[in-house]
């Protein structure tokens, strides 16, 4: 063991140090020697108590004798300085992209190189985090664990943070903290930031269509000291708008519907407060996705025909529809002699269907339907209203659309998209796709697997040919999008949009020939179900939808875009600035292209339809732009507990860095940060060398027992 340190010289960090140590190597266990003194100065105490004149000589030749037995020697070292390690961690994460927080950072840590960079004593080491735009938090202390782990406590000279204080990973076990060394935070925001958001506390990530949901957010104003209500703007699905004024600070719960299947936004945008120091947390957005609990469809059927059944076993093999179906089999002017009082037929409800619960269906279907005076055309009125206010209508026209009677000489006119021309053409003829239908996503892909081949077979105008239909109307289509084709390339399947609804017409009433298997037969449920969907808005099946996903830190934008209105669209990044993002076509008709994403929050993107998409980049309501602004409370525990320091480089540009001695009490000032001196080395070779030889320690023990024994002789 090492009692004394005699001295030391050297302060050139390359230049050798010498220390040198009386060491102790008892030639007897520890313990006896103990014993041994222990039992010495008791017996010489009780010597000089009684006043013996032989006490002082006992007592040096026992001193010398323990002296023999401790063995002493003396332990030269050769030291070698090493530096001190000071680590600077430089914070990159989103937040620290605000105003001239990243300007500061810059000049701060180039004055610090400066400084510090020439020193042959300090080894500086830079630690700059990730500058991962679409970080959601700021990681900096478990960053700095990785960078630390080779280096022993005993060189940390400490840490100097450059950061806007918005810290999540703060460590809270003590001893990371006293090994780090004093730890110094160097602010790069301003004292008086103020900042508006819009925080999302509670929404559903589902919601049942036709239901309302409830979102709970709040408008947080932080350095605005007003209670002035806040004009916050709400638009739901890109369609309706709505203002509000709304508390500050205060959560808001509002009740929202969803009208569609699929993504249901909500976007919230909070109005400008001034001097912000950022509108990219301004505006936020809930993304609902719509589930239909059941599609209620009501089905009106003219006389019955062989397509009837077809229809109704296709909307009751899904368990997910509700259907009710009428269908009018005695008309008024029929000549029966039936009599009133023994007919089972109920009335036709055409005032409870089409005025009183009009609205609570999803989906009108009207198959061979033809005028009889049942139904007023003050109905047909009510259903035109119930299209345009986003209601969907489907017609399967028989020969009775063709004729005098044909529902569309209502009010129906004014929204199918094809008026009949009074022709019927009785032929066979196989339903295809034109150029069109080979695009649109209803139609694209429709394969059909023959139950003979056991083979999927595609139609596409060259390969195999689905089953013939024998009958179609005669169409003159003045709106909409014709996908398919029949009888002398006449028009058999089209599809219109009318203000908020949807129609489709067919023109023949024989896809029941399909179900039957008829030569072959072909895809009749899938086309069915794609025409209800797209009926529905099904966002998978809408062919002037922009198709907006986030992948990794990319966003993917595609488009089928038939009428090439999308090749170019507006987008907006979080913070409000603008760009046109040009979209580029594929093989296939669609048109993508893919963006890199640098900033946190909503995206959004405006097509040639008027129509606004969005996503989301990065966690909703992520931690790094929840509280943006610079803040010394996040880490002041841990300043505190290192006798660190805290300095706004707001006010000291560049700031000084002072090495101070490890036993220093405070390591942070007015403007400057301080570091430690460990003064750290290592041993490069060690000399030692007896105290007292043995020959000495003989001679010395023989000269005092010889004096002792005189002395006590006489």
């Amino acid at each position: 063991m090492y009692l004394l340190s005699l001295k030391g010289w050297g302060n050139n960090m390359d230049q050798l140090s010498n220390s040198i140590s009386i060491h102790f190597a008892p030639l007897i266990p520890e313990l006896w020697l103990v014993i041994f003194a222990a039992l010495t100065a008791l017996l010489c105490l009780l010597g000089f108590w009684k006043k013996r004149k032989s006490t002082i000589w006992r007592t040096c030749m026992a001193a010398a004798l323990l002296l023999t037995l401790s063995n002493p020697s003396l332990l030269e070292e050769e030291r070698k300085p090493v530096k001190d390690v000071a680590f600077i961690i430089v914070d990159r994460s989103p937040s620290q992209a605000v105003g001239q927080r990243a300007a500061r950072t810059n000049a701060a840590l180039e004055a610090i190189q400066t400084q510090l960079g020439a020193r042959d004593d300090l080894d500086l080491r830079i630690i700059e985090s990730d500058k991962d735009p679409l970080a959601t938090e700021t990681n900096l202390f478990e960053l700095l664990e990785r960078h630390t782990a080779d280096t022993p406590p005993a060189r940390r000279a400490g840490v100097l943070i450059l950061s806007d204080g918005q810290i999540h990973d703060m460590p809270q076990n003590q001893r990371m903290t006293d090994a780090l060394g004093p730890v110094s935070l160097l602010l790069s925001g301003s004292k008086k930031e103020r900042d508006r958001q819009v925080r999302i506390t509670q929404a559903p990530a589902y919601g049942i269509v036709g239901q309302k949901i409830s979102v709970t957010f709040r408008i947080e104003d932080i350095g605005f000291h007003t209670d002035k209500r806040i004009q916050l703007t709400i638009r739901n699905n890109n369609q309706d708008t709505e203002t509000l004024f709304i508390e500050p600070n205060k959560d808001i719960t509002l009740d929202f519907p969803i009208n569609n299947a699929g993504q249901n936004i909500f976007e919230f945008n909070a109005e400008d407060a001034g001097s912000e120091i950022t509108l990219a947390n301004n505006k936020t957005a809930v993304l609902v996705n719509g589930v239909r609990d059941r599609l209620k469809v009501l089905l009106v059927s003219g006389q019955p025909h062989a397509g009837g059944r077809t229809w109704r076993d296709l909307l009751t093999s899904d368990p997910s529809v509700d259907l009710i179906h009428f269908t009018i089999l005695r008309e008024p002017n029929k000549l029966d002699a039936t009599p009133q009082n023994e007919l089972s037929l109920i009335a036709f409800p055409f005032r409870e269907l089409f005025e009183i619960k009009l609205y609570d269906f999803d989906l009108i279907v009207f198959d061979r339907y033809k005028l009889n005076r049942i139904l007023p055309n003050y109905y047909f009125n009510n259903i035109v209203k119930y299209v345009r206010d986003g209601g969907a209508l489907l017609v399967a026209s028989g020969p009775d659309f063709a004729g005098e009677d044909s529902v569309y000489y209502t009010s129906l006119m004014d929204i199918l998209p094809a008026a009949p021309t009074g022709d019927l053409l009785q032929e066979k003829f196989y339903p295809k796709r034109n150029n069109l239908g080979l695009q649109h996503p209803v139609t694209r892909s429709l394969v059909w697997q023959t139950k003979a081949e056991g083979a999927q077979q595609k139609q596409d105008g060259e390969g195999t040919q689905w089953g013939p239909w024998l009958r179609q109307v005669v169409l003159n289509p003045e709106e909409g999008q014709t996908l398919m084709e029949g009888a002398q390339g006449q028009p058999l399947l089209i599809l219109d949009r009318v203000e908020k609804g949807r129609i489709a017409q067919i023109a023949s009433d024989h896809i029941w020939l399909w179900s039957r298997g008829y030569q072959g037969g072909g895809p009749y449920s899938e086309l069915m179900r794609r025409i209800v969907h797209w009926l529905m808005k099904e966002p998978q099946l809408d062919e002037q939808a922009l198709n907006i996903t986030a992948q990794g830190d990319e966003i993917l934008i595609k488009s089928i875009d038939l009428e090439q209105k999308n090749t170019r669209i507006q987008m907006t990044k979080p913070d409000g600035t603008e760009e046109v993002i040009e979209l580029n076509p594929r093989e296939d008709n669609i048109l993508q292209t893919r963006i890199k994403a640098n900033q946190l929050g909503i995206y959004s993107f405006k097509d040639g339809y008027d129509n606004t998409s969005f996503i989301h980049m990065g966690e909703l309501n992520a931690k790094e732009m929840q509280h943006i602004q610079t803040t010394p409370e996040l880490a002041a525990p841990l300043i505190n507990a290192s006798a660190g320091g805290t300095i706004w480089l707001e006010e000291n540009e560049r700031p000084t860095i002072r090495l101070l001695d490890k036993n220093r009490r405070h390591f942070g000032g007015d403007g400057w940060a301080g570091l430690r001196q460990n003064k750290a080395y290592t041993v490069e070779g060690v000399k030692e060398r007896p105290l007292l030889p043995a020959v000495l320690s003989l001679f010395l023990l023989l000269g005092l027992g010889s004096l002792m024994w005189w002395r006590e002789g006489r």
